[in-house]
């Protein structure tokens, strides 16, 4: 019986390149020339530190743009709030890293709600969907691409 499983994984070593990246642009960059910023990675967690607001924010873009470039989806990353420690400004971003529960069980409804003849069953922080064709499958991953969800989906483990 065919099946495959929707999964929300973030590539580890595509983020480091994209930390690393980021790192090199603010190193080379004229206006950030005797500032003290940086891009700090902890598994699936970063902390920006920059001196001034502007500078934090400019750096948050440049962190997209990478992502993007690592073919990485910019919705996994979720920005904390600014703090100020010093005269550093820090800002925490998160990548979401695998399906939390209510997303899990809002895509279980809306392959319900489609009414094709799939089974769809949250396993930990994936979904499998199992069925009879194929082609249901598929209309499975269409639907889910062409909604725009809080976090980005991929779909692996595909078995005929």
């Amino acid at each position: 019986m065919p099946s495959f499983d929707i999964v929300s994984e973030v590539d580890k070593h595509q983020l480091t390149n994209a930390v690393d990246q980021v790192n090199r642009t603010v190193a080379n960059r004229f206006d950030f020339k005797g500032v003290d910023a940086e891009v700090e990675l902890n598994e699936f967690s970063l902390v920006v530190r920059a001196e001034a607001d502007i500078q934090l924010d400019q750096m948050l873009d440049m962190l997209r743009a990478a992502l993007v470039k690592c073919q990485i989806d910019p919705l996994a990353m979720e920005v904390g709030e600014k703090e100020q420690s010093g005269k550093q400004l820090r800002a925490s971003v998160t990548m979401k890293n695998g399906l939390e529960k209510d997303l899990s069980k809002k895509i279980v409804k809306l392959i319900k709600d489609e009414k094709l003849k799939v089974q769809a069953a949250i396993q930990g922080d994936q979904v499998r969907v199992t069925g009879k064709k194929r082609d249901d499958l598929q209309q499975v991953m269409a639907m889910l691409r062409d909604r725009e969800l809080e976090q980005p989906l991929q779909f692996s483990n595909f078995r005929d």
